[in-house]
């Protein structure tokens, strides 16, 4: 890696999230012309609010133990349609994912996903990497979320715990331009070796680049040949 990871992870504050973080007329927004015959239709996209503990049944027992083991790790807890999110700080979430595992009253033995999300408006938290937790143990299903601003987008890796997460934060990385510290091989596993950019940001532009293969390469859809007649 051409970055140089920080001496110390960055704490990003919880930003003051609106109820409504976005809205959308059309299929497609108003970025292209609507051909669809769903221009009227609108869109509202929300967050769901903060919750505050204690909290109810086994999220409780979920939260309580984490707050004993690492007090400081969760920044904010959110419950929304009977699943709970703990948003908890980066420098601390190698240390809360051993307790997670370990712990007999925790035991998320699986992590089965690492995904990112970009939110452009969210100043100096940018950059969300979302973990999906299940334990086998328990039957419980457990989401936990970082977040950290595009200038310094670094966040541990918790291959060390969880070995499964591996290729998800090779994902992450190659889509969204996340850096997993601490990877075995934090390489891209989609995209050419030397491509640039990161194609699931919100900024990324859509249209006008070429696909490339080794050896090849496709024409954007607006510079391909008409067959029309």
């Amino acid at each position: 890696m051409s970055e140089t990871p920080p001496d110390a992870l960055p704490v990003v504050p919880l930003p003051d999230v609106p109820t409504i973080i976005d809205s959308q007329e059309g299929i497609w927004g108003n970025t292209s012309p609507d051909v669809s015959g769903f221009g009227g239709l609108a869109r509202r996209y929300d967050m769901p609010g903060q919750v505050a503990p204690p909290l109810e049944g086994w999220f409780a027992v979920v939260d309580q133990a984490i707050s004993a083991k690492v007090p400081d790790a969760v920044l904010a807890r959110f419950v929304d349609r009977g699943e709970l999110t703990l948003r908890v700080r980066p420098d601390l979430l190698p240390e809360l994912a051993r307790v997670l595992r370990d712990d007999p009253y925790l035991r998320f033995e699986v992590c089965g996903s690492v995904s990112g999300v970009h939110y452009p408006a969210q100043v100096g938290s940018e950059l969300h990497a979302v973990y999906h937790l299940l334990s086998i143990t328990h039957n419980r299903r457990l989401r936990l979320e970082v977040a950290v601003p595009e200038t310094n987008p670094h966040v541990p890796s918790v291959t060390a715990t969880w070995p499964m997460a591996n290729w998800h934060e090779r994902e992450t990385y190659d889509m969204f331009g996340i850096i997993f510290d601490g990877h075995p091989g934090l390489t891209r596993i989609l995209m050419p070796d030397d491509w640039v950019g990161w194609p699931q940001r919100k900024d990324y532009p859509l249209g006008g680049i070429d696909v490339q293969f080794k050896g090849a390469s496709t024409p954007a859809a607006d510079n391909r040949r008409s067959y029309a007649r």
